[in-house]
């Protein structure tokens, strides 16, 4: 979390929003959930980015059509960030999944 950001993510406004899009779409991440995949979500994610000249716009910070639920993994490819998957192999050796 960006220092600019960490006093709205402690906010009540935040806090409560957060709260009722997690309740309002099950819990289920926005983006599994078109694929048909039943995905428990974690983080909710805002498609425009906060920066520091619209963290104090609620238009931006607060707008459920600002906002998806989104599984880990969903929110890693929406920030290009690497995903690292694991595996067994038939040895019960842990394996990186490329």
């Amino acid at each position: 979390m960006q220092e600019f950001a960490k006093q709205f993510y402690k906010s009540q406004a935040w806090k409560t929003t957060r709260a009722a899009v997690f309740s309002a779409r099950k819990g289920l991440c926005d983006l599994c959930l078109k694929q048909g995949l039943y995905v428990p979500a974690e983080i909710v994610h805002h498609k425009t980015p906060l920066t520091p000249a619209n963290i104090h716009d609620p238009n931006i910070t607060l707008n459920w059509d600002n906002l998806q639920l989104l599984c880990r993994d969903c929110h890693a490819r929406m920030h290009d960030a690497k995903q690292r998957r694991y595996k067994f192999d038939k040895y019960g050796r842990l394996q990186l999944i490329p």
